[in-house]
């Protein structure tokens, strides 16, 4: 009994002290200070631009973002030396008048904190420092949205992805391609009369489409060119890829692989279906099963498979992964729903690999795009469980510095890793979430890069397509 006493006692005066600690620090807090000192900026410019050091750029002021823009300075002005001049509420001053912002070439613009003082109080904005250099890429700030996603801003979600009945599509910037399982079946959409929010879906000739777990489950549109392949869940079920030169084509079936003759093939393929060729048809595809097999496809003049072997992965990257070839190179980049991506030569030769933080891991079917001048890492990421966060987004990640891919994922993560864009698809999880991505550059007659277009989709939560401008300086 007196043990238990002295315990409690013990623990009350604990109690106490831990109070009176609370009270004390509680003093240190800093409280609002009264005060009639304002620090409103009212006008803002920067007096010594340019190479004379004589030009003046006026600063435009956000004061509900606490923000200042100026016009673009030029590259010849002196940095360590750029002087602001301010109208501000009586008393008020910045904290420096001069700035040293460093510059060096490639730069195309700086942020800095500017504070307004008026003691006690103080205000701060952060300025965008824009260099007068030529600009590239594409106009992330003017997006145009052609929504058949469950995204609540756009139009409903496209009937041909409910039920998880639809797992692949394609889409090279004329049509988007839906491979359904359902009474929609196989069919094209053009991309003109998405644009103009009509559906005129365009049923692809299913002749002889026959044999599989299910004899049509992904696809890819390249060119023009429609393929499709079946699911094959065992050694002893064909696995096949259809081609449709046009719309009106009867099916091709170009690939009939008898998946128990390929030496070291997986049991599993056609949960996911990787294909690139280039303007002459000429190129691979990939399917990767659900251990670290990948199977290897050649194809030639569009329609002619020349050669098909399996290799193996040091990663099980599993059901829904990707294999995109970079073009220009001989590398690849390769991923799965809940693996970093990789880059990888076409016999699954590791180069690199990212961080498994540096992106979203369920980042899946990654793509490079070059587009006026600048290189972008395009993904859209993998809702399939609650652990990989509830959302389908597809996202744009500049990654030009650096003279190869690698350098430019290397370059990448050792910044600030955001995307320069963003856009929701769907914010459900998906247990077979069947994802794409693809992209198309617009070209002027001149045969300058225009209008980048990239395309989104995942099961069940439809697709989108987003359009940008070519960059243009305004001042």
């Amino acid at each position: 009994m007196k043990m238990k006493l002295n315990r409690f006692i013990g623990a009350v005066i604990i109690a106490l002290i831990g109070l009176a600690g609370f009270s004390s620090c509680s003093e240190d807090f800093p409280g609002n200070v009264e005060s009639n000192q304002f620090t409103d900026l009212k006008a803002i410019r920067i007096v010594n631009a340019g190479k004379s050091g004589t030009e003046v750029l006026e600063g435009k002021i956000d004061e509900n973002k606490k923000t200042i823009s100026f016009p673009r300075i030029d590259t010849l002005s002196d940095f360590s030396n750029l002087k602001f001049e301010v109208e501000t509420s009586e008393g008020a001053s910045l904290e420096n008048a001069v700035y040293n912002i460093p510059y060096k070439s490639g730069d195309a613009e700086k942020e800095i904190i500017i504070k307004v003082l008026n003691a006690p109080r103080f205000k701060e904005y952060k300025a965008l420092i824009r260099f007068k250099v030529p600009v590239y890429g594409a106009d992330f700030t003017k997006p145009t949205v052609f929504d058949y996603s469950s995204n609540p801003i756009g139009n409903p979600t496209y009937i041909g992805w409910g039920g998880q009945l639809t797992r692949g599509s394609g889409f090279d910037g004329k049509y988007v391609l839906v491979v359904s399982r359902g009474a929609t079946g196989i069919h094209l959409l053009p991309v003109e009369d998405l644009k103009a929010n009509r559906l005129n879906p365009i049923k692809l000739n299913v002749t002889g489409v026959t044999g599989g777990t299910y004899t049509h489950n992904m696809g890819a549109q390249i060119n023009g060119h429609s393929y499709v392949a079946n699911l094959s869940t065992a050694a002893s079920s064909p696995l096949k890829i259809y081609h449709w030169a046009t719309p009106t084509s009867a099916p091709e079936v170009i690939a009939n692989i008898n998946v128990g003759s390929i030496v070291g093939a997986g049991a599993r393929h056609g949960d996911n279906f990787s294909l690139d060729l280039d303007a002459n048809g000429n190129g691979y595809a990939f399917f990767i099963s659900a251990g670290v097999q990948v199977m290897r496809v050649k194809i030639e003049n569009y329609n002619k498979v020349t050669e098909t072997i399996s290799f193996d992965t040091r990663t099980t990257y599993g059901q829904w992964s990707s294999y995109n070839h970079i073009a220009g190179t001989e590398s690849y980049l390769v991923t799965g729903h809940d693996k970093p991506i990789a880059v990888l030569n076409n016999a699954g030769s590791v180069a690199y690999t990212m961080g498994a933080t540096s992106i979203p891991v369920h980042s899946g079917d990654p793509r490079i795009v070059n587009f006026n001048g600048q290189r972008y890492l395009l993904v859209v990421t993998i809702p399939r469980t609650a652990n990989t966060a509830p959302d389908a987004v597809m996202r744009i990640y500049n990654i030009t510095a650096g003279a190869n891919v690698v350098d430019a994922l290397t370059a990448f993560e050792q910044g600030d890793k955001k995307p320069v864009y963003e856009f929701s698809i769907s914010a459900a999880t998906n247990t077979a979430p069947g994802t794409q991505s693809g992209f198309y550059v617009v070209k002027d007659a001149a045969g300058k890069d225009q209008k980048l277009m990239v395309y989104g989709a995942t099961t069940d939560a439809g697709f989108a397509i987003v359009e940008f401008p070519v960059n243009v300086a305004t001042d």
